[in-house]
């Protein structure tokens, strides 16, 4: 059906006046809008417009330019656009071809007309095609458009996980699915962000190796399983971890226990490990070879944009701190253990290791200073926070710090302000609680 909308062969547009003078004219564009409209390019629509205006019944005839059938939409016509992302695209496809002829300039987009479809019939070509046009490939386009999405949102981490975690669960209907985030250093995978699952499992770490997502991370190659009905001790291990989570201080990745089938896919840029893409199906061979195509073009256009964000220079203007709330004096009860870096708020296990040991720094100083905002620079350069001398990843440990509080919708939630500038933000007044055991038991 997509050849009809090609423009090989210019389609025709015909009205009629109010007392039955019709009128004919030729279109430089027609667009598909959604299942039920079209939109036409208007250029020298007087005529046109005018007939609309007395009635808006209009004859739209396309030629197939591949196979040469004709195509009859009876339409009518609804409104006129002047902005906006459909007229944007049109205005720039007529403005290319425009100049092709020699015509910039003169050919300008005036707006796009919007036309619903009632009725479509179909004239098949009397000859043999002398085109044969290749199939549509709904899964390719639909990469194509997370990859433009992608391209279009602000510079931030957090945007491009959630945007391809969604289009991963709508569009490739997968039943779960999450992303993880690689520490070389550490040889670990941290949980940056999932959906379909019971718990999120934000900040969980998977070592390289375990399981299918730590192999993937290990072999930098795709791992999939398409029949897990074997493999369930795991799951219930994992789940029993979930339950006692404050006890155990380890976040519990995030598991479906009727989970059958799995898919990594790791994200490379600059030959780099990033992270890594999985999905899980509650259907035996869910992941096939076109889903798996279309996940390895996502995970590596996020790869790429990911090691770009890390690598843009941080704005140097210091920005607005967000300062906590002036009339709540309910106390955050912060317990912070040295031992492993382990870090409570009201009761709750947080984070362990340089993240925990990042937040209690930036905490201690608002206690005792009151300050609220912090920059990555002043953290790298800070030595008591004994940071990786070689590739830190500060980014990476501060947005699954981010990610982390806001998912557990803790009192106290780190806000970025600008690139490499972040506040803390509170809901009461932060206060230290000492403790005097050395592990908490």
């Amino acid at each position: 059906m997509e050849t009809f909308f090609e423009g090989i062969v210019p389609s025709i547009i015909a009205t009629s006046s109010a007392d039955g003078i019709p009128n004919v004219s030729y279109l430089s564009h027609v667009v598909l809008v959604d299942d039920e409209r079209v939109g036409l390019s208007n250029q020298f629509f007087n005529t046109t417009m005018a007939n609309l205006a007395e009635n808006p019944k209009a004859a739209i005839l396309l030629v197939d330019g591949a196979r040469g059938g004709q195509c009859r939409l009876r339409a009518v016509y609804e409104k006129t656009v002047f902005d906006g992302p459909l007229f944007s695209r049109v205005s720039t496809q007529l403005d290319a071809t425009s100049a092709q002829v020699g015509m910039a300039g003169i050919m300008r987009l005036r707006g796009v007309d919007i036309f619903r479809v009632v009725d479509i019939t179909i004239y098949p070509s009397p000859v043999a095609a002398p085109i044969e046009p290749v199939a549509r490939e709904p899964l390719l386009e639909a990469t194509a458009t997370l990859a433009m999405t992608l391209a279009h949102l602000p510079a931030h981490i957090d945007t491009a996980l959630d945007a391809t975690l969604e289009w991963m669960r709508d569009t490739l209907e997968c039943d779960q699915t999450v992303v993880f985030l690689a520490d070389e250093n550490s040889g670990q995978l941290a949980t940056a962000g999932s959906l379909g699952y019971e718990r999120s499992g934000v900040g969980s770490e998977i070592a390289f190796g375990d399981g299918v997502f730590g192999s993937a991370a290990r072999e930098r190659d795709i791992v999939k399983i398409s029949d897990l009905s074997r493999a369930r001790r795991y799951s219930a291990a994992v789940k029993a971890s979930a339950e006692n989570e404050n006890l155990t201080r380890t976040i519990a990745p995030p598991m479906d226990a009727e989970t059958m089938s799995q898919i990594a896919v790791p994200m490379i840029s600059g030959g780099h490990l990033i992270g890594v893409l999985g999905a899980e199906s509650r259907r035996r061979l869910a992941f096939t070879a076109v889903r798996e195509a279309a996940l390895t073009l996502a995970a590596q256009h996020l790869a790429g944009i990911i090691a770009l964000s890390q690598a843009l220079p941080e704005d140097q203007k210091p920005a607005p701190s967000a300062q906590p709330p002036g009339k709540n004096t309910h106390r955050i009860e912060i317990r912070y253990y040295a031992f492993d870096d382990s870090i409570f708020i009201a009761d709750e296990y947080i984070i362990k290791g340089i993240a925990g040991r990042l937040l209690n720094h930036m905490l201690r100083a608002h206690v005792e200073s009151g300050r609220t905002g912090f920059t990555n620079r002043e953290l790298r350069l800070s030595t008591s926070l004994r940071l990786p001398e070689f590739k830190d990843n500060l980014e990476t440990r501060l947005l699954l710090l981010r990610r982390r509080l806001a998912d557990k919708t803790s009192p106290i939630q780190l806000v970025p302000t600008g690139r490499g500038q972040f506040s803390l933000a509170f809901d009461g007044q932060p206060v230290f609680v000492e403790e005097t055991t050395v592990d908490g038991d």
